[in-house]
């Protein structure tokens, strides 16, 4: 097969909006911190989600060390690392202890790319060893009755002029089971011909993307990253050659020609660029 163009989605941050999803993720965590703590693992997520806590959007946090660190997105390099009171780690210490690039594994370091991590990394501050289960639980609770998931306006009509038009790919890190119900929440079933799920992002980034580079037979240049999670989806992107389109409010880590910031995935839609 041989395309014109290809366009790789995220899902979650990127398809659909909204942040309560986020706090509901808190408080299912809060049941499992200890009661002496919960005061203190309040207050620090929310001083991290209004960008007043070392623990921000963009960062990554080493669970062992419980080290929040800078990384240089393009190099996976640790720039700086702040210990929780935000007192910062000695140049030699940071050499140290990070003296090759970090990958991140989900559990032991993780990019705090989105909204999710945020809660993740200040339940496993205050002791809490097992968070996935309060994920699920969630992701199960954003398909009920109780919580509101909206579709964007125009977003179906505009993935089905795109598909029309070229090739487009969901690439997610949420499961299938997750996905399918997304998609109905969503209005977005039988959008996309194809649908990765479970991908690992980072970690197998850069191996999905020479797979769908292969399969389509398109270049580098052909192929648009579209997502939330610079770390993810956009610096793996620029570093292949390829287009991104990074949705965030939050600030640009990278002045790139390849690369295009928006606050919300409308305003993409309203100004569509690459």
């Amino acid at each position: 097969m041989s395309v014109e163009k290809l366009y790789i989605f995220d899902l979650d941050g990127t398809l659909y909006e909204g942040t309560d999803h986020f706090d509901y993720y808190a408080k299912r965590l809060a049941l499992d911190v200890k009661e002496d703590n919960l005061e203190s693992f309040w207050r620090d997520y929310e001083k991290s989600k209004n960008a007043d806590h070392i623990l921000a959007i963009g960062k990554a946090y080493d669970v062992a060390e419980d080290a929040v660190l800078t990384v240089d997105p393009m190099t996976l390099r640790v720039v700086e690392a702040h210990n929780w009171d935000g007192s910062a780690w000695t140049s030699e210490k940071v050499e140290q202890v990070y003296d090759r690039d970090i990958e991140f594994d989900f559990e032991k370091i993780v990019a705090i790319g989105d909204g999710w991590w945020l809660p993740f990394a200040c339940a496993k501050h205050y002791g809490v060893e097992n968070c996935y289960k309060r994920y699920v639980e969630t992701k199960e609770y954003m398909v009920t009755d109780e919580f509101q998931l909206d579709p964007i306006p125009g977003l179906r009509d505009f993935l089905l002029r795109l598909k029309d038009q070229t090739e487009i790919v969901l690439m997610t890190n949420s499961d299938a089971d997750d996905v399918g119900r997304l998609f109905k929440e969503l209005d977005l079933e039988g959008v996309f011909p194809k649908v990765i799920t479970s991908a690992k992002k980072p970690s197998l980034t850069d191996h999905y993307f020479n797979e769908l580079k292969n399969e389509y037979n398109v270049a580098p240049s052909d192929v648009v990253s579209v997502g939330d999670n610079f770390i993810n989806e956009i610096a793996p992107a620029l570093l292949q050659e390829m287009k991104a389109v990074y949705i965030s409010a939050h600030g640009n880590p990278v002045d790139h020609n390849n690369l295009v910031q928006v606050n919300r995935i409308t305003d993409w839609v309203e100004n569509f660029k690459f």
